[in-house]
């Protein structure tokens, strides 16, 4: 690690000491400004190390989570203007940034690999939305908290599984053509996981909600499809671009649900965390032994693992605020989002030294 990194990390620890003091003298409430610029400057301080560079944007995230628990007036309005409308626009955006990074192709791969994808969508739809059923009912959340556990479980993967997939050496192109299908199937599915598990605990009007659905995902990534058929490789600029407006998006739309959640998270916020850890470590374990225990190859046992225990938290953002319930059915997909990318980068380093072939090779020998 450069001088100047190192100089970020003392500079950061000497905040997180300050923290930390101010909390056992009592000035909790005080302690906010030394949170926030001990995630900042870890943030950026990791960017030079080359093994935990990839965490820089969730600890970003978690510097606008702090900034949004301490002073959440600034995430929840502007003078009359509710920020939490901006929330379904910046969805579209990161959803037609979705759709410019893909392309027909990617759902050819249904037909090149058709027993991956049925094994990778069944897995997706039936484990998630039943563990997510099960953990909300076993930790007794309120009933619209209890909702927004399953509507993360009920939501398609995401982009970053992509990304998970690459870095653990598995099998991009079944990822990505994963991530498509699924994402194509949430306007049926999501609402029909919803009506049968989170229908207990809140009324679901399946239309209202497959509606939404397309109206977040389908017509943007749908427009995003179009313009990289007619414009592929004439704007460069935006392929650089939608990276950084996503993951701005992201950290925005997470700050101002948790602004909009406060005093619930200050409620129960740490056992929605500890909901969040069990749902995502079990889909990473129950993805990837059920295609062990069906002969599949490492690379595909990988992949689907990832994209069952990697939910789209965005979506399910979008769909609690439709819902008008941004405040208590969006706090899951708030506090899932950022753990999940802190597990799946974690999984993917550690898949990323470990050679698929080896893994059978000893695997086979015991």
């Amino acid at each position: 690690m450069k001088k100047p990194y190192k100089l970020l990390l003392i500079a950061a620890l000497v905040f997180l000491i300050a923290a930390i003091v101010m909390l056992i003298l009592g000035y909790g409430a005080q302690s906010g400004p030394a949170i926030v610029f001990f995630f900042l400057l870890l943030a950026l301080a990791i960017r030079g190390h080359k093994k935990f560079k990839g965490f820089s944007f969730t600890v970003l995230v978690f510097a606008a989570v702090s900034v949004s628990m301490f002073y959440p007036a600034y995430f929840t309005s502007i003078g009359s203007f509710q920020l939490k409308s901006l929330i379904v626009p910046l969805l579209q955006l990161i959803m037609f940034g979705m759709g410019t990074a893909m392309s027909i192709k990617d759902f050819a791969g249904v037909v090149r690999m058709p027993k991956g994808v049925l094994v990778g969508l069944l897995c997706q739809f039936t484990i998630m939305p039943v563990l997510g059923f099960a953990i909300a009912t076993l930790f007794g959340f309120p009933a619209e908290i209890a909702a927004g556990v399953v509507l993360v479980g009920s939501s398609p993967s995401g982009l970053a599984s992509n990304v998970m997939a690459y870095l653990a050496k598995a099998n991009l192109a079944l990822s990505v053509t994963l991530t498509a299908v699924s994402t194509v199937l949430a306007p049926l599915m999501t609402p029909l996981l919803m009506e049968s598990f989170a229908g207990q605990f809140v009324p679901i009007d399946f239309v209202g909600m497959m509606l939404s659905i397309v109206k977040i995902v389908i017509l943007p990534i749908i427009a995003g499809l179009l313009f990289n058929y007619f414009f592929h490789g004439k704007a460069k600029w935006l392929d650089k671009a939608m990276p950084i407006v996503s993951m701005a998006g992201i950290a925005l739309i997470i700050a101002i649900i948790t602004a909009a959640g406060r005093d619930s998270l200050l409620t129960i916020g740490l056992f929605l965390i500890l909901a969040a850890i069990i749902h995502n470590i079990a889909g990473y374990f129950l993805g990837y032994w059920s295609c062990r225990a069906l002969k599949m190859k490492e690379q595909d046992c990988r992949t689907i693992a990832l994209e069952v225990g990697m939910q789209n938290g965005g979506l399910a953002s979008g769909i609690a605020l439709e819902m008008g319930k941004v405040a208590t059915i969006g706090l899951a997909p708030a506090v899932f989002g950022p753990w999940m990318n802190i597990s799946g980068s974690s999984l993917a380093t550690w898949w990323r030294d470990r050679d698929p072939n080896k893994e059978v090779e000893n695997t086979d020998k015991t």
